[in-house]
């Protein structure tokens, strides 16, 4: 259900969803209110008055002006709100024209992915066997392979291919009276042949729990899906913990090149695939043994490093991976917690840094179904970019470095609690608006955080083209520091860290670099199959962070092209929706092959022409400014 915000003096309406908190409303809003806790409630700057709707809102009551706290307050239907001018210390009032933002609907999920049904690639089937006799002493396999025909007659014989099946059968088939469960694992393609790949005593069919994997150079992220009703039932993040060795997939690199390197670095990934096996397992009640099939995708370097497949020549020209397509592997053996019966699939990779992950997300947006000329953009540590439709595809990929996870930038952090993901600054006080994940008291900057961060400044005209700050400013927020000139989101008694939260110049020199190499991804990518991005029917957005990203400001600081903000879709974090989707439907999952098929890897590495644009894209926006026509007027206004 969703509700209206009309703020007042700006004239600003805003849907929402129920129980949305009225200062992060406001935040995407573009409307301006003082606060700098991160809406903990303790700094008690963002009052508001709600002018009708009273009934419609919950939180601590009003004072005795009729102010109550933005942050402490949640939206149950339709309000209007009076936010407070700002005045100066000589008694002016302030105003601030609200700015303009932009998400991307939520439309776009459905309209991207379309419908699939449920026919995971893996069956139970309960079976009642009739046990032998002197008349009937076929031996125990050839029963249960009679007893799977047995009303199947359009299906071909299974197949069976390890011997612990053979070795636990005798005691499985007699164990609950010659009543089991076969878990089934359909062929790869329609004519193959289905496989027996586990036989459990009794009936276990109500247990058919899938994982989805998404193997992130800095996070793992994983779905348990009910494979008997396609629910998703829990989820669960965790840090790679190979990032120790590196926070980027070269590091790890070359870390596996040491004596027992690569042997500890599939180790480490093993451990963080099992937190998240655990942490939804846990949720659920369940055993990791229950788990009958995991769907995974990694970019080629996470794949390789799973298998204990050495990476030493992804990285040396001309960057040929070991395979493209990953064997089908028994979880168990790398480690995994599962059934020693689990089979563990992996996304085929493309190119040394163009991954499974890639495909997968691809696969899920279903370009290779569409004719629209579609830009693909996975934003994260390792930029990777596609451009195509329905009859070619060129891909790319770009190291961006860590900078939209956090990764570089003095008070990043993942995506957590108090983390600042919305911020917004008073042109003339220079005093900062910050909301944080959880309205907590904040501890550092995330991806969307940083986006905001820098637009603002730059608007604001804090900080100039360059990313470096304006020293003729006066004001306690900007002040040279220990890493250069900073600007402080956060006193440290308003921290949770007990230490001022600040940006600095070589945190927007990071994230300038970071920008600058995806940018010049898109514009040589384009320009090698002779295409612009006015030539572009839609631009789908990939990558977790992306969720909370406002365009406008995306655009402002030149990460994505400025063109029509309705050809920009979201797909939130695509890999794993690839692989959800696969686990669910074994007709769509077969589909990927023409994903593969389609796709032609281009090395920017070796196209002259991205070191120029990568060096034009130092700037905010960028040096071309007629590439950026909207920010240009902005800046300009």
């Amino acid at each position: 259900m969703t509700h209206e915000i009309h703020f007042q003096p700006d004239n600003v309406k805003i849907q929402v969803e129920e129980g949305a908190n009225l200062l992060a409303a406001a935040a995407n809003a573009g409307v301006y209110i003082h606060a700098y806790c991160g809406g903990d409630g303790v700094c008690g700057k963002c009052k508001c008055k709600i002018d009708s709707g009273e009934a419609h809102i919950s939180g601590p009551p009003a004072d005795k002006q009729g102010f109550r706290l933005a942050c402490q307050t949640k939206v149950n239907g339709d309000i209007t709100v009076s936010i407070p001018e700002v005045v100066s210390k000589d008694g002016r009032s302030l105003k601030r024209k609200p700015k303009t933002t932009h998400a991307i609907s939520a439309r776009s999920m459905s309209a991207l992915v379309g419908e699939w049904h449920l026919d995971p690639p893996v069956e139970k089937r309960f079976l009642k066997i009739a046990p032998p006799s002197i008349e009937d002493n076929v031996p125990d396999l050839q029963r249960l392979l009679r007893a799977i025909r047995k009303g199947c007659y359009d299906c071909a014989e299974p197949t069976y291919d390890h011997p612990e099946l053979l070795r636990e059968l005798p005691f499985t088939l007699r164990e609950k009276n010659w009543e089991v469960t076969v878990i089934l694992l359909k062929g790869k393609r329609v004519e193959e042949p289905d496989r027996i790949i586990a036989v459990e005593p009794g009936n276990t069919t109500d247990r058919l729990y899938g994982l989805a994997v998404d193997i992130g150079t800095t996070t793992v992220c994983g779905l348990l899906i009910d494979l008997n009703s396609g629910k998703v039932l829990a989820d669960s993040t965790s840090y790679n913990e190979q990032i120790r060795f590196g926070e980027d997939v070269i590091s790890r690199m070359i870390y596996s090149q040491r004596p027992g390197g690569l042997k500890e670095l599939q180790e480490l990934v093993v451990r963080t695939i099992n937190k998240v096996i655990e942490a939804v397992c846990h949720k659920v009640v369940i055993s990791p043994s229950d788990i009958s099939y995991i769907m995974a995708a990694g970019n080629t370097v996470m794949s390789q490093l799973l298998l204990g497949i050495n990476p030493k020549y992804l990285r040396e020209a001309p960057y040929v991976p070991t395979c493209s397509q990953m064997p089908l592997t028994r979880a168990a053996a790398l480690g995994v917690y599962a059934h020693p019966s689990v089979r563990l699939f992996l996304y085929p990779s493309i190119a040394s840094y163009v991954g499974g992950d890639i495909v997968a997300g691809v696969h899920a947006a279903q370009m290779h179904k569409s004719p629209e000329l579609t830009l693909f953009i996975d934003i994260g540590t390792n930029g990777e970019i596609v451009v195509g439709n329905q009859e070619w595809m060129a891909c790319a990929a770009c190291s961006a470095g860590p900078a939209f996870e956090g990764g570089g930038i003095k008070h990043g952090m993942r995506a957590n609690t108090g983390a600042i993901e919305n911020f917004h600054i008073h042109p003339e006080t220079l005093d900062p608006m910050l909301v944080t994940i959880d309205m907590s008291k904040p501890c550092g900057i995330c991806g969307s955080g940083l986006i905001s961060i820098v637009s603002e400044l730059l608007e604001a005209k804090v900080i100039d083209q360059q990313g470096k700050f304006d020293r003729h400013l006066d004001h306690p927020r900007i002040r040279d520091g220990h890493d250069g000139y900073e600007y402080v989101l956060a006193w440290g008694k308003d921290s949770q860290t007990g230490e001022d939260i600040v940006i600095t110049e070589v945190d927007l020199d990071n994230l300038t670099r970071a920008k600058g190499a995806m940018y010049a991804g898109y514009l040589t990518l384009l320009e090698s199959v002779g295409m612009t991005f006015t030539d572009l029917d839609r631009v789908i957005l990939a990558g977790n962070f992306g969720a909370y990203i406002d365009l406008e400001r995306a655009i402002t600081i030149g990460l994505l092209p400025d063109i029509d903000r309705e050809r920009f879709y979201y797909l939130g974090n695509a890999s794993l929706t690839g692989c959800q989707i696969s686990l669910c439907d074994n007709k769509r999952f077969r589909e990927r092959t023409e994903v593969s098929k389609l796709m032609t890897n281009m090395e920017l590495a070796e196209n002259p022409q991205f070191m120029n644009h990568y060096m034009a894209a130092l700037f905010l926006p960028h040096t071309d400014m007629e590439l950026f026509p909207t920010v240009k007027a902005k800046l300009a206004g």
